[in-house]
């Protein structure tokens, strides 16, 4: 069998692909925003160069004569001149009816415009392909101190040009993309090496394992000290009425802690296939709830099938359930907690934890189960971290956790038989 991921290498794994995805997207966009700019950059040249080259007393007074060869051989170097000077492909010096006066290409001067020339004397900028291809052009009126209209001028860009342009600058783009990786690879590797500290080379499977371990020590660790407290309040007290001579009393005492025990203990023995751990666990429960002040009430069915659970996923299920029902039963007034086992439809076996606590808002009730979130303020019982837990042990277990309101009740159903994990 293939030995699993360590969660320090699936970390750094899901950290890195994260990276690069993240990457991805931000070149991505660095991309489309630079050629959007670019293309404004066009635009924008285009635009003032021929608006510039509009309002030139030399072009005005050459279209407004009707030789055309003497206005080609007065604007021709002039308009190259812009040409080289502005980083443009083309300046077009046009008639009226757009007739080309000048042009790179001498040999498309006397030709027509190809272009939208406005109906009206206004500018206009769009992108079009004439006899130098596609290109982004800009055509603006020449008119003169009278307002009359005497010809146009178009200056423009090609997307060949526009295109290189880009390209020249998506280096930026991919050294910027390239840095925002190595940062998240760095981070990957650094949340890697913090995990394994932690963690070592565990699969998360033992991982899982070990902190399911913690919870049920601890919860049974609070169970059996809340009992030793207060048969060590009783066995004092009893000793106590001993010693002032009252003995009924002190038998009283001694009878009604063996007979609280006892109806918990008859219980659990009854199960054919019982768990000690799990008694062990509610016995001391029983302790704690009564230190708290809370009504405990248990009731289990004797046919009860063995749930597929181990002792301690068992008592780490049910300890951090009873730990939460306890917490939302101590702040309400009438403090209860019902613990309930018995068997499912299917035969498997169905815990529910029912408390009188406030209840859980709906929208709450799968965030809830999310490690790290929590109703309660973090201590050092580690909040956020119980819920999750029990619905990891109880799925990989092939069972579920449901919860309902009025009153809360968390609902865990197993099936009765072990599975075995890989």
């Amino acid at each position: 069998m293939a030995r699993s991921r360590s969660i320090a290498s699936r970390v750094f794994l899901m950290l890195l692909s994260a990276a690069l995805v993240i990457g991805v997207l931000v070149a991505g966009f660095l991309v489309v925003e630079t050629q959007r700019a670019v293309q404004a950059e066009a635009e924008r040249a285009t635009a003032v160069a021929a608006a510039a080259i509009a309002t030139s007393g030399e072009v005005v007074s050459a279209l407004r004569s009707d030789d055309h060869e003497s206005a080609t051989a007065a604007l021709e170097p002039y308009a190259l001149r812009v040409i080289d000077e502005a980083g443009l492909d083309f300046v077009t010096i046009m008639t009226v009816e757009g007739v080309r006066i000048t042009h790179p290409d001498q040999g498309q001067i006397g030709g027509r415009y190809l272009g939208t020339i406005p109906p009206s004397p206004v500018a206009l900028t769009e992108t079009f392909t004439g006899t130098l291809g596609p290109s982004v052009r800009t055509i603006v009126p020449v008119t003169a101190s009278d307002g009359a209209l005497v010809g146009w001028v178009s200056a423009g860009v090609t997307t060949e040009s526009i295109s290189e342009t880009l390209l020249r600058r998506l280096p930026l783009s991919l050294a910027i993309t390239s840095v925002l990786v190595g940062i998240g690879a760095l981070g990957a590797w650094t949340a890697r090496r913090v995990t394994r500290r932690i963690a070592g080379d565990l699969p998360p499977g033992t991982v899982r394992d070990a902190v399911s371990s913690y919870e049920s020590i601890r919860t049974l660790g609070e169970a059996l000290r809340a009992q030793t407290h207060e048969h060590g309040n009783r066995m004092h007290t009893a000793v106590a009425l001993l010693e002032l001579g009252r003995t009924q009393e002190a038998i009283d005492i001694l009878t009604e802690t063996s007979r609280e025990s006892q109806s918990l203990v008859d219980q659990v023995t009854a199960r054919r296939h019982g768990d000690p751990t799990v008694g062990a666990l509610l016995l001391g429960k029983a302790s704690q709830a009564k230190e708290r002040g809370i009504d405990w009430r248990v009731r289990i069915e004797p046919d009860t099938p063995r749930s597929a659970l181990t002792p301690v996923d068992s008592v780490s299920v049910l300890g951090n359930l009873i730990d939460n029902a306890m917490d939302a039963a101590a702040g309400s007034p009438d403090s209860q907690v019902e613990v309930a086992l018995h068997p499912s439809d299917s035969g498997g076996v169905v815990l529910e934890v029912s408390d009188s606590g406030p209840g859980i808002p709906r929208e709450l009730s799968e965030r809830i189960f999310e490690h790290g979130f929590s109703t309660k303020p973090a201590d050092a019982q580690g909040r956020g971290v119980g819920l999750a837990l029990v619905r990891s042990i109880v799925e990989e277990a092939g069972g579920t956790v449901e919860v309902s309101s009025s009153p809360t009740t968390f609902r865990v159903t197993l099936p009765s038989t072990r599975r075995r994990r890989s």
